[in-house]
């Protein structure tokens, strides 16, 4: 089971998210919370494998509630949800460490595959939010991928494999699978990678590997 923290101000918000979830039976939502204080302290008590986040929340907003459990709860993957799509929304929600970006406007088999995605080990965002993202990297992706290319060029070939699988979107296990290893060498793999690249998770490492032409 993906177990699931739910956090939403709305309560109808909430039931309908839940409603969509529950229509898995691999995904159960373990605790829900109505501001993002809550949903950190949920986070720490239950140890869910991800938390959904509303950006606009009181007490805590989803933003500041990220930040703090990429410190309180590592484990814990980070998808925001919300009505939102403007383009500092989603810069500060990746620098911050969320691993997914949804907008509640979008499908609901995207909140699906995003929640297994981030529950795996890899990325997500919404087709509607992975095209701003792609228009912006291309804005000015010439002088980007030169700097791209010199902080990727002392990783070791095996780790630019990996990285160019990652940023492909493919989560540790699928990693594993295409080049023939266990997923704990992937993971050290991933996590080498990032602590070279002085980035925080795996969305900002697929960003590079893009703009260094490690990605189609």
């Amino acid at each position: 089971m993906i177990r699931i923290l739910l956090a939403d101000d709305e309560t109808m918000i909430r039931a309908g998210v839940r409603a969509i979830l529950a229509s898995d039976p691999e995904l159960e939502v373990v605790a829900e919370a109505g501001d993002g204080r809550e949903a950190v302290d949920l986070a720490i008590s239950h140890h869910p494998d991800v938390a959904l986040l509303d950006i606009r929340m009181p007490r805590l907003d989803g933003l500041a509630a990220a930040a703090e459990l990429r410190r309180a709860a590592p484990g814990t993957g980070v998808v925001m949800l919300t009505t939102f799509g403007e383009d500092d929304y989603i810069a500060k929600a990746l620098e911050l460490g969320a691993s997914g970006f949804l907008l509640k406007s979008g499908d609901p088999r995207e909140l699906l595959a995003g929640v297994r995605a981030v529950a795996g080990g890899a990325a997500y965002l919404s087709p509607k939010v992975a095209h701003r993202v792609i228009t912006q990297l291309s804005g000015g992706r010439m002088a980007r991928g030169a700097h791209a290319r010199d902080r990727t060029a002392s990783l070791t070939e095996r780790e630019r494999e990996v990285l160019a699988l990652l940023g492909s979107g493919l989560s540790n296990a699928e990693i594993a699978g295409r080049l023939h290893l266990v997923e704990g060498t992937v993971k050290a793999h991933v996590s080498a990678i990032l602590t070279r690249l002085g980035v925080r998770n795996r969305v900002q490492a697929a960003i590079i590997a893009y703009e260094a032409g490690l990605v189609a």
